[in-house]
């Protein structure tokens, strides 16, 4: 007789691919001893059983390689535990360049890699042909040996998975789809099924390529769509004698290892093919699409140059699997933003075996305890602005991101689809002023302007050098514009304002009306949740300024803190713009257009004026450490203020500058030195949090303080004008890694790159470290406080 289903469950996991297997288990790890896993049709027959199962542990950021680090772990004690074998082949990884430019990148991994704990080294070309003699090597210039990196079998993992999660008590569903799911007051309370209904307080939606239409069962924005992933499958060949490393060729779009004797050759060209929602359906079981040669073809071409033995090897297939790919080519993990107790799991971009353990770990964890292990912002289930919810855009992006996961990381490289889906509104003043855009939450944003032509991406000196100098030269000699018009704005108002940001802000918004709070907004660990701006505009009305692409997180964040608080919270981003009017002749300005002296704001104050005959609340502050304003005004009036300031002799100026400035004056950034991992007191910045508590998050920070926590960001200034920092190198002090860059940049006002760095509390002021850039060393000086004017004086003045 059939296993009836529950009447209800903790959690409910949906989907029984990597992802839902990976979190079922961990759930029963951490004590959840009912969950229960829906799957429509069979464990695996999604896009899990016919992954090509790579597992290289190297990523752009420090978290995302530990939790490969956790799969590769996890995996290998799985076998111990559950006596299931997860077909785990350690041979190693290899990758090539055939370009100066790879080269570059390559080696910019392995410095990462050392960074990171990762066994990783230059070779030869000669040592490539040797570790793989089927190759053809003559146009190889070197390569990284990376000789821990490995594969598994999909099939054989999800059933270690499975064999280990039914331990902790829990129950598996196959052949039970979901039909619906409930919610009331925009929280879980259940699902529907085939075979009747389950009453749950969260679910984990784990269901890959069906995560879309899914998640919309519960009002919930999921942006992924399918793409079509070949591989090419061998008959044995000569040559091929055991287990090879997997062989990555990513100028010519490849990875290549044994499979059975054989060759799979698998690739991620530079286009994809998208799959239109609606074409696979709930019958789509342990399914593949048809063959593509046409297709194929240009991989097949750089195929037989790298491996000539293809040319006489007996093709078995051409394996056409989907994959679902997201906007920006990350996966969504965590609690969705319009719908409380739904969690994500989806969105892998063809990593989902090599991040499925360490993914699915971090999604129990933020179940259970409200929060992932640690900081992975980076796969935020609520980062996407809802305009990427798009079919249409869908269409045209997935297919791009898809061919960028063998790209060169190029500094300032910008995707090339789906864009100009929102646009400020300077934007024809800003194209009419040469304006070159990169892509922000969907925001068409200047990174810089005077633009003659097309910039060629390279690792050197950039093309837009000069204009950034340019800008950043008015901006300190007479007046720039900088357009913070896409910040995201939240509008507090109601009697109870001030308690609930005293409660959910750690800075002193107790401040009179007219005043600037900066602020930290953290969670009950004292890390990082935001950074904001707060303009206390009257005893009941506030206004929270959040970074571009924090606007859907941090309202869910604010909102779902608002229980029990009489007050209304308010997304005003796009009634508002803000342009920040900076440098010393930004007073002459503003008064030349009719704001008095008297109504001016000093440091920290805003004010209520006429600028130009235009209403406007203008804020003293600066990001780039000139003295100037944020002018927030009605949309309407953006244009006839800008064309006021620009009369008056003021241009605008782009991200670049601005990231340049502010790296030279040491302000931290989300993303940067900011994060989930980060307290204020570890950033520096417990000088603007309130000592008395009474915020979330008070008590740990009191802590840290207690146990001598002390700023682990410091600056950095290199010796050498022509290096050329990205962020993420490796700092040495006597051949020993000490920490790691987060921001950097060249310093226009200091004459020397420039860069933020984190780990270097046990150096002195002035000691000499150097930074790996490529696997070259640069010698640079370690300086407490801003490079730049460090008691501030000019933006104060």
């Amino acid at each position: 007789m059939p296993d009836p289903l529950p009447s209800h469950a903790s959690v409910v996991v949906i989907g029984g691919g990597i992802m839902g297997c990976s979190t079922l288990y961990h759930l029963g790890k951490m004590g959840v001893t009912d969950a229960v896993l829906l799957e429509r049709n069979a464990l695996t027959s999604g896009t899990t059983w016919h992954s090509a199962a790579q597992v290289r542990a190297l990523r752009h950021s420090k978290n995302l390689t530990r939790m490969i680090q956790y799969s590769v772990d996890l995996y290998g004690q799985l076998e111990k535990e559950t006596g299931q074998s997860v077909g785990w082949i350690q041979k190693g990884s290899l990758s090539l360049a055939t370009s100066p430019d790879r080269l570059t990148h390559i080696r910019r991994q392995e410095a990462l890699a050392h960074a990171y704990g990762l066994n990783a080294r230059s070779i030869s070309s000669g040592e490539a042909k040797e570790r793989w003699p089927l190759m053809n090597a003559e146009d190889v210039l070197g390569a990284v040996w990376s000789p821990d990196d490995g594969r598994v079998s999909p099939s054989d993992v999800c059933a270690a998975l499975v064999k280990g999660a039914k331990a902790h008590g829990a129950r598996i569903f196959e052949r039970t789809g979901v039909t619906g799911i409930l919610t009331k007051d925009g929280r879980i309370t259940g699902v529907e099924t085939t075979k009747g209904e389950i009453s749950c307080d969260a679910i984990a939606l784990c269901t890959g390529l069906w995560s879309r239409e899914v998640g919309a069962m519960a009002g919930a924005e999921i942006p992924l769509l399918a793409c079509e992933h070949f591989y090419l499958l061998t008959k044995p060949i000569d040559g091929i004698a055991g287990n090879t490393p997997t062989l990555s060729d990513h100028d010519n779009h490849l990875y290549i290892r044994d499979d059975s004797g054989g060759l799979l050759v698998g690739c991620f060209e530079p286009m994809g093919k998208p799959i239109a929602p609606g074409v696979l359906t709930e019958t789509f079981e342990f399914g593949l699409l048809p063959e593509d040669w046409d297709h194929f073809e240009p991989m097949m071409m750089n195929a037989l140059h790298r491996l000539p033995a293809l040319e006489t090897a007996e093709v078995k297939m051409l394996l056409n699997g989907p994959e679902s790919f997201t906007p920006d080519g990350a996966f969504m993990l965590g609690e969705t933003a319009e719908t409380r107790g739904l969690f994500l799991g989806c969105g892998m971009n063809s990593v989902g075996i090599a991040s499925g353990g360490g993914a699915g770990m971090n999604l129990a964890h933020a179940i259970v305890h409200g929060h992932t292990a640690y900081d992975l912002s980076e796969a935020d289930a609520k980062r996407f602005a809802p305009v990427f919810n798009s079919v249409e855009h869908l269409m045209v992006r997935a297919p791009e991101i898809l061919g960028t996961h063998y790209e060169i990381a190029y500094p300032g490289r910008q995707l090339r689809t789906a864009r100009g889906l929102r646009r400020l509104p300077l934007d024809a003043e800003y194209r009419a002023a040469g304006a070159h855009f990169g892509q922000v939450y969907g925001w068409e944003r200047p990174l810089y302007f005077g633009k003659a032509a097309e910039p060629a991406l390279k690792f050197g000196r950039p093309d837009w050098f000069g204009n950034v100098e340019a800008e950043v030269r008015a901006a300190h000699e007479k007046a720039a514009i900088f357009d913070a018009s896409p910040f995201g704005k939240i509008d507090v108002v109601g009697p109870d304002a001030e308690a609930f940001l005293s409660r959910t802000c750690a800075g002193q918004v107790q401040r009179a009306p007219g005043s600037v709070i900066y602020s930290a907004v953290l969670n009950e660990r004292g890390t990082y949740e935001s950074d904001i701006t707060v303009h206390r505009l009257a005893e009941d009305r506030y206004r929270l300024f959040t970074g571009t692409n924090a606007i859907k997180r941090d309202f869910a964040w604010f909102r779902r803190h608002s229980e029990g608080f009489d007050v209304t919270l308010a997304d005003v981003t796009e009634r508002y713009a803000t342009l920040g009017l900076m440098g010393p002749d930004a007073a002459r300005i503003v008064a030349e257009l009719g704001a008095s002296e008297p109504a001016l704001p000093g440091y920290f104050k805003l004010g209520q004026l006429r600028i130009a005959g235009i209403e406007v609340t203008a804020a003293r502050l600066s990001y780039v450490g000139e003295a100037g304003w944020e002018i927030t005004c009605r949309v309407a009036d953006t244009k006839s203020l800008y064309t006021a300031l620009t009369g008056e002799g003021a241009v605008p100026a782009g991200l670049h500058a601005q990231t340049s400035m502010r790296i030279e004056k040491g302000f931290c950034a989300m993303g940067h030195e900011l994060d989930g991992d980060v307290t204020p007191v570890a950033a520096g910045l417990d000088f603007a949090t309130r000592k008395e508590g009474g915020f979330i998050g008070a008590d740990a920070l009191a802590q840290a303080r207690q146990e001598g926590a002390s700023s682990r960001i410091f600056s950095l200034v290199l010796d050498d004008a022509s290096a050329v920092p990205l962020g993420h190198e490796p700092v040495y002090l006597d051949e020993k890694i000490v920490g790691q860059t987060s921001s950097c940049a060249f310093g226009y006002r200091v004459g020397k790159p420039v860069a933020l760095a984190h780990g270097l509390e046990t150096l002195a002021h002035g000691a000499q470290v150097q930074i790996d850039i490529a696997r070259e060393m640069f010698g640079a000086t370690v300086v407490r406080g801003a490079l730049f004017d460090p008691e501030g004086r000019r933006m104060k003045a």
